[in-house]
C-alpha cells in the first residue's frame, strides 16, 4: 500500500507514515481518519479571507482576531487597550470605556464595546476585502488594498498603536463628530484629538502636513517615499505621556514571540514575551508593551519600569517601554490520581457506590449526545471511576472499565464507522469530530480543547496502564492528531495552527472558531481548558516527549493564573464596583458575564467554571477564601432566581450538580462537603457518586492542598490536614524507578508507572 506524507503530519505526530485505508480514510498506526466527511456530514467552514502567504499555512481557528479569516463583513477584534475593525470605508479604531448593563438576572454585565471610532483610509484609492496578511503571536497584520494600492494595518494585544502602511498617496481619518478640541502638537508630525472625552494622537513622517478638511475629517499629505503613519489611544491629557508615545511611535511592531520554559527542579515556569520592530525614522527606542494585570501583579522585574495605565475590560493595562519583559509562575502540580481510602468509617458506602456504579458503567458512558464531547465525558467519566477501583483494590473491576473504554475509543478511532469518526480538513488544517454536536465544533469550529482534552486525558492513563495500545503504531498515532489539532507548539505549519485555542498574550483559550459577536471571541468553561492541558501534560509524560509535557504545563500554569484574575478576580484587580457577582462565567473580548450558553440557573452558572473536578484541580484552591466566598453566594443567587419565576416546564433538581459543588467544598472544607452530601442526590453527566464520595474522603483523610512544598517532577501534590501533617503524592509515569525530591527536604522512592505517597 502506498504511504503519503500528510504534510509532514507524520513528522509532527511522530506517528509513523500515514497510508490510504480504503476510500476516504488514512491510517495512522491501527487508527484511521476520514479524509472528507462522510455522506452528507456538513463541511468545516473556508478560511479564505488571507494573504497568499498565510493561506500557505493552516487556518488561526479560535484567535481573537479569527473572524477576519472567515467573514466577509468581520467583526469587531478587542486587542486591548484599543479595539478595531476593518471595513470598505476605512480601518476603524477607538478606545473602549466601560458600561454597565443591568440583566433580567438582577445582576450586571460589565461591556467595553466598540464605539465612536476613528476612521483612517487611503484617498487615492478605495479600500478591497479585508484580509489577513500576517500573524505572529500577538500581532496581526491586516490587508485591505487592492493589486498594486496596498494599506496595511498592524495592531496587537497590549498596543497603544496602530501601525499603518500605505502604498501611494494620503491617508483620511475621518472622526465620529467633531473633535471638542484639536491641535497640532509641538512636534510637527503629531496631531492631537479629543472626541467624547478621549484623545488620541497620529503621529505622521517627517515632513507630513496635516489639513483639517470637514470638523469631521483630518488629510494626513504624506512625503512621497513616506507611506506609513501611526494613531494611539492616549490615557491621559499629561504633555510626558504624550512625549513617551510620540518617542515610540515610529517603532513599528513586525515580530511578536512568546517563549517559554518548564524549570522541574523549581516547579515554575518563565514566559519570556519578545517584540521585534521596525523603525521608520529616528533612533530604535523600542516598542511600548501593555501588560494585562497576570503580566505585572506581584512582577519584581517589571516594577518601577511601568509608565500610564489604561482602563480595560482586562483590568489596568500598563505601559512598559521595552523589547520584552518576562513572568515567572509556580507550577501547581498534580497525580493523575489519589491514592485508595484504606481507614475510613464510610468505607462500606463507597463499595455500595462502587458495585452500583460498575453496573450502570455502559449505560453512563454516554448519557448525553453521542458526538465527540459527550462520549469524550462519558470517557472521563469512566476513567475517573476506573481509578478509584484500582486504588481500592478491585482489580476485576478496573480490568472491566478498561476494556470497555479501549473498545470505544478503537471504535471512533478505527474510522469504520458511518457515524462516529474524526475527519482532517486538510485546507483548514483542523480534525473535525463527528456526529456535529449543538455546539457547532464542526461548523464553527468550537471548543476543540475543550473536547479533544477528555479524549487525551483518558488516552494518557489507559497508556499508564497499557503502553503498548498507546504505542504510535497501534492507537497512539490518533491521539497525537487530536494533541496537534489544539496544541502544535510550532509556528506556520501548513498542517495545523500554532495552539489553536490558547491565546500567549491574553493567557487562555478562545472557545469560538470563527470569532462571531459583536464583543469579540469568547470562553466559558475555563476549567474545561485546564483539563485539556492538564491531559497534554499527562500524555507528554507517559509517552516520553518533554518538549509535549513542558508545552502542558506552561498552558496549564499560565492559564490557571488568568482564570485568577479574569474569571475569578481573586486579587481584586479587574472587577469594577458596579459588578455584583463573585465570579464571571463567560469572558468575551469585550466584556464578561454571569451567565451560560443555555441557562441562567445559578448552579450550573457557577459550576461551568469548575468541571471536570479531577486531580488536577486543585489550582482551584490556591485561595481558600475565595473558594468558600464564591459557594457562600450560591444560595442568595438561587433564591433570586426562583423570585423571578423563570424556572422552565421541566426544570432541573434542586441540587443540580451537587457532585461539583461538594468537592469543590471538600477542597478547603471536606468535613462541611460530606456533611451536605446527599448520596443520592443530582450528579453532573461528567462524574460519578464513586468518584466524588472517593474524593471527599481523601480530602478528609489528606487535607487540604499545600502548595507551599514543591518537588522537582512534573506530577506531584501535598496536602496538609488542620494539625499540621502532610501527605506527599508523586507519580512516576517511567518505566524505571523515580526518586522524587521536595523542596521541604522529604523525598520520595516510586516504583515505574506507579503512585508513590509518604505521610
Amino acid at each position: 500500500m502506498k504511504c503519503i506524507s500528510l504534510l509532514g503530519m507524520a513528522l509532527l505526530l511522530s506517528a509513523g507514515p500515514a497510508c490510504a485505508a480504503g476510500e476516504g480514510l488514512v491510517k495512522l498506526g491501527a487508527g484511521a481518519y476520514a479524509s472528507a466527511p462522510k455522506g452528507g456530514d456538513p463541511a468545516m467552514p473556508a478560511a479564505s479571507l488571507r494573504s497568499e502567504a498565510m493561506l500557505a499555512r493552516a487556518a488561526p481557528t479560535n484567535q481573537w482576531y479569527s473572524s477576519l479569516v472567515f467573514n466577509a463583513t468581520p467583526e469587531v477584534i478587542y486587542a486591548q487597550p484599543l479595539s478595531f475593525k476593518a471595513s470598505k470605508s476605512g480601518f476603524e479604531m477607538a478606545l473602549p470605556s466601560k458600561q454597565v448593563v443591568p440583566t433580567e438576572r438582577r445582576d450586571v454585565e460589565i461591556h467595553y464595546p466598540h464605539l465612536d471610532p476613528l476612521r483612517i483610509a487611503p484617498v487615492a484609492f478605495d479600500l478591497g476585502q479585508a484580509k489577513l496578511a500576517k500573524a505572529t503571536d500577538w500581532a496581526i497584520d491586516v490587508s485591505m488594498g487592492q493589486g498594486q494600492d496596498q494599506f496595511l494595518a498592524t495592531i496587537a494585544h497590549g498596543s497603544p498603536y496602530a501601525f499603518f502602511r500605505i502604498s501611494r498617496g494620503d491617508v483620511r481619518v475621518q472622526l465620529p463628530q467633531a473633535a471638542e478640541q484639536q491641535a497640532i502638537a509641538a512636534d510637527p508630525r503629531v496631531l492631537v484629538l479629543q472626541i467624547k472625552g478621549k484623545r488620541y494622537a497620529l503621529f505622521g513622517p517627517s515632513g507630513v502636513r496635516w489639513e483639517q478638511a470637514s470638523k469631521q475629517e483630518w488629510l494626513a499629505h504624506l512625503p512621497e517615499g513616506k507611506g506609513y503613519l501611526s494613531a494611539a489611544a492616549l490615557p491621559d491629557g499629561k504633555p510626558e505621556t504624550l512625549a513617551l508615545l510620540t518617542r515610540h511611535a515610529y517603532a513599528f511592531l513586525d515580530d511578536t514571540r512568546v517563549e517559554w520554559r518548564y524549570e522541574r527542579e523549581k516547579s515554575q515556569v518563565e514566559t519570556t514575551y519578545r517584540a521585534s520592530v521596525k523603525v521608520m525614522e529616528g533612533p530604535d527606542q523600542g516598542s511600548l508593551l501593555g501588560l494585562y494585570p497576570h503580566h505585572w501583579f506581584g512582577n519584581a522585574s517589571v516594577q518601577g519600569k511601568l509608565g500610564p495605565a489604561y482602563d480595560t475590560v482586562r483590568g489596568a493595562v500598563q505601559l512598559l517601554p521595552g523589547h520584552q519583559f518576562s513572568t515567572v509562575q509556580r507550577y501547581t502540580s498534580f497525580v493523575p490520581f489519589w491514592p485508595g481510602i484504606k481507614n475510613s468509617p464510610r468505607l462500606e458506602e463507597l463499595g455500595e457506590h462502587m458495585a452500583k456504579d460498575l453496573r450502570e458503567a455502559r449505560r453512563m458512558m454516554l448519557q448525553e449526545g453521542d458526538d465527540a464531547y459527550w462520549q469524550g465525558k462519558g470517557l472521563q467519566r469512566t476513567l475517573m471511576l476506573l481509578d478509584v477501583f484500582e486504588q481500592q483494590g478491585d482489580l476485576k473491576g478496573r480490568d472491566k472499565l478498561l476494556e470497555m473504554m479501549k473498545k470505544r475509543i478503537e471504535e471512533w478511532f478505527s474510522g469504520e464507522s458511518r457515524k462516529n469518526y474524526f475527519h482532517y480538513n486538510r485546507a483548514l488544517g483542523a480534525v473535525a469530530s463527528y456526529p456535529e454536536n449543538a455546539f457547532f465544533t464542526v461548523a464553527q469550529i468550537n471548543d476543540h480543547h475543550f473536547t479533544y482534552g477528555y479524549w487525551i486525558r483518558v488516552a494518557a492513563e489507559i497508556a499508564l496502564r497499557d503502553p503498548a495500545w498507546a504505542a504510535k503504531e497501534q492507537w497512539g498515532g490518533m491521539v497525537d492528531l487530536l494533541v496537534a489539532d489544539i496544541a502544535t507548539a510550532e509556528r506556520g505549519r501548513a498542517d495545523f495552527p500554532f495552539l489553536r485555542n490558547f491565546d500567549p498574550y491574553e493567557g487562555h483559550s478562545w472557545a469560538s472558531g470563527i470569532g462571531l459577536g459583536s464583543l469579540g471571541n469568547n470562553q466559558e468553561s475555563s476549567s474545561e481548558a485546564i483539563n485539556a492541558w492538564a491531559a497534554l501534560i499527562l500524555w507528554g509524560e507517559v509517552t516520553g516527549r518533554r518538549e509535549l509535557r513542558d508545552l502542558g504545563v506552561y498552558l496549564y500554569t499560565t492559564e490557571a493564573k488568568a482564570i485568577d484574575h479574569y474569571w475569578f478576580d481573586v486579587h481584586k484587580l479587574v472587577f469594577p464596583p458596579e459588578y455584583k457577582n463573585v465570579e464571571v462565567s463567560q469572558v468575551f473580548g469585550g466584556a464578561y458575564k454571569h451567565n451560560t450558553w443555555w441557562t441562567d440557573e445559578p448552579r450550573q452558572i457557577k459550576g461551568i467554571n469548575l468541571l471536570p473536578i479531577t486531580t488536577a484541580s486543585t489550582y482551584l484552591a490556591r485561595d481558600p477564601a475565595y473558594v468558600q466566598r464564591n459557594l457562600d453566594t450560591l444560595p442568595g443567587d438561587t433564591a433570586i432566581y426562583e423570585a423571578r419565576g423563570s424556572k422552565p416546564k421541566n426544570p432541573p433538581p434542586a441540587d443540580i450538580w451537587q457532585d461539583i459543588f461538594a468537592k469543590y467544598q471538600a477542597l478547603v472544607d471536606p468535613s462541611k462537603a460530606q456533611a451536605q452530601w446527599n448520596r443520592w442526590g443530582s450528579f453532573e453527566l461528567g462524574d460519578s457518586r464513586t468518584h466524588s464520595f472517593h474524593w471527599m474522603l481523601s480530602l478528609q483523610e489528606m487535607g487540604s492542598p499545600d502548595f507551599s512544598v514543591t518537588a522537582d517532577t512534573a506530577l506531584y501534590a501535598v496536602f496538609k490536614r488542620a494539625d499540621g501533617r502532610r501527605t506527599y503524592l508523586a507519580f512516576n509515569p517511567g518505566p524505571e524507578p523515580l526518586t522524587v525530591n521536595f523542596s521541604d527536604g522529604r523525598s520520595l522512592q516510586i516504583a515505574p508507572r506507579a503512585l508513590g505517597q509518604i505521610r
